[in-house]
This record gives C-alpha cells, sequence and structure tokens, in this order.
C-alpha cells in the first residue's frame, strides 16, 4: 500500500554508503610482513620531501598516517573513531600506541598533504615490477611473444568515483551530493599492476581530457590499449610522434581512404589507411592500420599504429584488446573488494588520500597473488584476487589453531582449489576468437575490389 503521507521524502539507499561491518578484522602476519617490507621503506625515504613541505616530526607524521589509512583499507575499519580507538590500544603496522583525540585525526585526513601518499604509491610501483620478473610462472599466452618485440604494456580506461556522504557539516546544507572526482589508470597487461594513476576533481571529465598526462608519460615502444573513450585524432598522432603504440577499436563513422591492402579474406581485412580524408579541420596526420575480423556472425573493427603485420599480427590485435578488460576488472576490485565505492571524507585530499592509498594497497595484493600463481605454476590470470583476500582468513586461522607453520603463499597454493583461489577451467564449445582466425587467415583472398573508403562523416 502507498504511504497515506505524500510529502513524506523517500531516500533511495546507496548500497556503496553501507558498512557491513561495524569492527575491525584482525591483523594477518602475511600482509603486515609485506606492507613492512615493501611500503615502510618507501615512506622513510620520503621523509625529507615532507619535512620540505614544512612539516614537522609529530605524532600524526607521514609514517603514521601511511599506517593508519592502510589499517582503514586493509582491515576494513568502520570509522574514525574506530581507527583512533584502534591506536590508543594496539601496535598498527609500523606505528606504536598513541594518545590521539578523535577530532586531531580527522583534521588530519582533511588536510595532509595527499602528494606525499602518492610518491610512497609511486616508489613502490617502481619496485615491484623487478620482483614480477624474478617469478618463473607462465604469461598468459596470446601475449607472451609481445614481451621481447614491446617495453611494456598497459590497458588504459577511467572511471567516475561515487558520491561524497554527507555526515561533514560543510556537506550537509548542500542540496546535491557531488561526486568524488574522475579517475584515469593505466595497468600493466603482464603483472596487472597498476602502473599510473590520474585523478580529476570534476567527476564529468572526459576521459581525453587527461590524454596529455597519457602521451607525457608514455616511453617508446610502450604499447598502450584503450576504448572509444579515447578515440581523437590528435591523441594518435601524438602516440605515434612519442614513438609509442596504441590499440583501439574503430568508429563506425570515421571517414579514411585505403593506402594498402595487407590481407583481404572472407572474414578477415587488414589494410593502412588514411584517417580523417574528408575533414577539413582535424585528420590524422600519421597512416593507420585497420583490422577488420567477423567473430561469431558480426565483424569488429579495430585501429592501431603499428603498420608492421611481423610486429603485431591480426590475430595478437584481437588478443590485446580483449586483455583490455584486465583493467576493468582492477576497477572492479579496487571499487568493491578494497572500498573504493566507499568515499571516507568530503573533501578533496581526503579522497586523493584514499584513492593512492586503495591502488598502493591492491598492489600488494596483486604481489601476494602473482607468488601464489608461481608457486602454482600457472598464470597469474588463473588467480582469483578476491578468493585469496577471502583466503586469509583461513590462514590465520590454521596459524592460530597450530595446523599451519609455513608461509600463507604456500597455505593459499596448497589449498588453491579448495578456496575457490585457482579459477576453473570452463569448457569451450567451438573453437576460440583466435581459432577462428587463424583459419580465416589460410583462406583463398578475395578480390580487392570489394575494399572502399569510408565517407561517413
Amino acid at each position: 500500500m502507498p504511504s497515506p503521507n505524500r510529502n513524506r521524502h523517500r531516500t533511495v539507499p546507496n548500497p556503496d554508503h553501507k558498512r557491513r561491518t561495524h569492527v575491525p578484522a584482525p591483523t594477518d602476519a602475511e600482509i603486515e610482513y609485506r606492507l613492512d617490507t615493501l611500503v615502510k621503506p618507501a615512506v622513510y625515504a620520503e621523509l625529507d620531501y615532507y619535512r620540505q613541505l614544512g612539516h614537522r616530526n609529530r605524532l600524526l607524521g607521514l609514517p603514521t598516517m601511511v599506517a593508519l589509512v592502510l589499517a582503514l583499507i586493509w582491515r576494513k575499519v568502520p570509522g574514525v573513531c574506530t581507527l583512533q580507538r584502534m591506536l590508543a590500544r594496539e601496535r598498527i603496522l609500523w606505528s606504536h600506541p598513541a594518545t590521539v583525540s578523535q577530532p586531531a585525526l580527522s583534521e588530519r585526513f582533511l588536510s595532509f598533504p595527499a602528494v606525499l601518499f602518492e610518491r610512497v604509491l609511486y616508489r613502490v610501483l617502481d619496485r615491484l615490477p623487478e620482483r614480477f620478473r624474478a617469478r618463473t610462472r607462465p604469461l598468459a599466452l596470446a601475449l607472451a611473444p609481445l614481451a621481447k618485440r614491446f617495453t611494456a604494456l598497459y590497458a588504459l580506461d577511467g572511471t567516475t568515483l561515487e558520491a561524497l556522504f554527507g555526515k561533514l557539516a560543510s556537506l550537509r546544507d548542500q542540496p546535491d551530493v557531488s561526486l568524488a572526482g574522475h579517475l584515469g589508470v593505466a595497468v600493466d597487461l603482464f603483472s596487472h599492476l597498476p602502473a599510473k594513476v590520474w585523478w580529476a576533481e570534476a567527476a564529468a571529465t572526459n576521459d581525453k581530457a587527461l590524454a596529455p598526462d597519457l602521451v607525457a608519460w608514455l616511453k617508446p615502444n610502450t604499447l598502450v590499449v584503450f576504448d572509444l573513450g579515447y578515440f581523437a585524432y590528435w591523441l594518435f598522432d601524438a602516440i605515434t610522434e612519442k614513438q609509442a603504440w596504441f590499440v583501439t577499436r574503430m568508429r563506425e563513422k570515421a571517414s579514411y581512404r585505403v593506402e594498402k591492402v595487407l590481407v583481404n579474406r572472407e572474414h578477415v581485412r587488414d589494410q593502412v589507411i588514411q584517417l580523417g580524408i574528408y575533414t577539413k579541420k582535424v585528420s590524422c596526420v600519421h597512416p593507420m592500420r585497420l583490422v577488420e575480423v567477423k567473430v561469431n556472425g558480426r565483424w569488429q573493427r579495430y585501429l592501431t599504429n603499428v603498420i608492421d603485420p611481423q610486429q603485431l599480427s591480426v590475430v595478437e590485435v584481437v588478443a590485446l584488446y580483449d586483455a583490455r578488460w584486465t583493467i576493468e576488472t582492477a576497477f572492479l576490485l579496487v571499487k568493491r573488494l578494497l572500498d573504493l565505492a566507499y568515499i571516507w571524507v568530503g573533501s578533496i585530499n581526503g579522497v586523493k588520500l584514499q584513492v593512492f592509498a586503495t591502488f598502493l594497497f591492491y598492489a600488494i595484493v596483486i604481489d601476494l597473488c602473482d607468488d601464489i600463481a608461481d608457486e602454482l605454476g600457472v598464470g597469474l590470470e588463473q588467480i582469483s584476487v578476491e578468493m585469496v583476500m577471502r583466503g586469509l582468513y583461513h590462514y590465520v586461522t590454521a596459524v592460530n589453531q597450530g595446523l599451519w607453520s609455513g608461509t600463507a603463499v604456500g597455505y593459499l597454493a596448497r589449498e588453491a582449489k579448495g578456496l575457490g583461489i585457482l579459477k576453473r577451467c570452463r569448457p569451450r564449445e567451438g573453437p576460440t576468437i583466435s581459432e577462428q582466425i587463424r583459419r580465416a587467415l589460410v583462406a583463398p583472398p578475395l578480390p580487392n575490389a570489394n575494399l572502399t573508403d569510408s565517407k561517413s562523416a
């Protein structure tokens, strides 16, 4: 029955704004060891810069603040009040117990320089690739040959962060709750580690607005995969002039002229094209390569600036774009598993603290997953990150009950199948996409008369 009170305000609850836990999770030795080994040195290496910013050594200094913010994420602490009680009664990572008032701790979250967290994040990220290369587990089969041809492979995408909470007095009187900004992230396709994080205050920021920063960050001979949100002729030219590479989808209404036909089969077309020939103001200076494949009855069109098929084959172009899903998985994990969808504070500085700290902890978790993959001798993509996080509970229980005395990696690898850490291999129905393309490539060539320029505006 509808409510008799027509003036009653009905609120639509946001599930991201509901804490599922009210007490912090217990600590576990494995994550604490990794944070202490990988993050602590980076924190103390930034103390000189911390002092250059004019900050003195105080109770809530850089080491303590990094420890507290990581604890909020790692142990799912429900709020600052609980965190203040924890700090007064226990050792949190490398931070010893200390008595601090709740208002002082809240104020520190609002004012502590987020750039320090950003610098700590990149110090740790600079160290993790060396650990990744030292492991012997296999790389993704479709991408493994590309490791020798390109310096690095990245997936790029953007996402809008969720709404800020109205708990602060400064937000309660606002008629509309603002969003927490726009995030652009590049993830390494081999290691799944975050490589670069861009944050914009305006939630409505277009992905292409962050593209100049991407071009400045890219190094020669690196390849980046992105979707149609980054489709822009100037960006394609800028990446090419940086001597870097990209793979994306081809926009349906983009105009182009066919310069050279590389492959023309019934289900595969590979051409060198000139983009934007029918537009006077906007055009693409450098030639591009258009790859078209017919999979499951539908044509899929891809665009790249790698002109030489020996450097990047048709099968590899499709496989690279399919691997772009790695960035979508990363967004899912940091938002839902690590609670980045739950924005703590209403200040820009506080949002930045949470963003950089969340990706820092995410990198530590991915490093743990890669160790488990190495122990099992399987690819990293076969390990479920979410089930590894859940499996840590069983590891801590086994240690506390005297049932296990080894490492967490050893325990989780041994119990990988039972705990769901090792993803199930689902039987495939019919040939894979790569197999379909390979079969299509050996078909007899078609006459080039059926290839025409696109004259769509």
